[in-house]
């Protein structure tokens, strides 16, 4: 059994952010002693690297938690897991669309810039009013 600064430190996870995913319902059933510290165990480690592999697949906690749930029983929620991750990579392909037009259009401000000799293009682009909406 592991104490709440040993977790933080194992898992490199703020003491704040495990009473948070506690309460929001990630972490559940944490033992405590007989003063009442929190006593986690190898499975909650586990949990808690799952939960930071999820955050980094962008995965919302919302998300993780069902994802959690799933773990518990992967052969009975396999299309369900599927259809998440499939949800979740069209978003980030999304996201990946946008920082392209994003980049792009960066990067014409900047030529434009370098080659005006009066005003700033950048910041005439980011003061319009009819900015496309991003």
């Amino acid at each position: 059994m592991y104490k709440i600064g040993e977790v933080a430190k194992r898992t490199d996870i703020s003491v704040d952010t495990l009473r948070y995913y506690e309460k929001f319902g990630l972490l559940m059933n944490i033992s405590r002693d007989d003063s009442g510290v929190r006593q986690y165990s190898d499975k909650d480690i586990s949990r808690l690297k799952f939960i930071k592999r999820a955050q980094r697949m962008d995965f919302s906690l919302n998300e993780i938690k069902h994802l959690l749930g799933m773990r518990e029983d992967p052969r009975q929620t396999k299309d369900s897991v599927r259809q998440l991750t499939a949800d979740k990579l069209k978003d980030i392909e999304n996201q990946l669309d946008d920082l392209i037009t994003l980049r792009n259009e960066l990067q014409l401000l900047l030529g434009l810039c370098k080659g005006s000799e009066e005003g700033c293009p950048i910041i005439e682009s980011i003061d319009a009013e009819d900015m496309p909406p991003g």
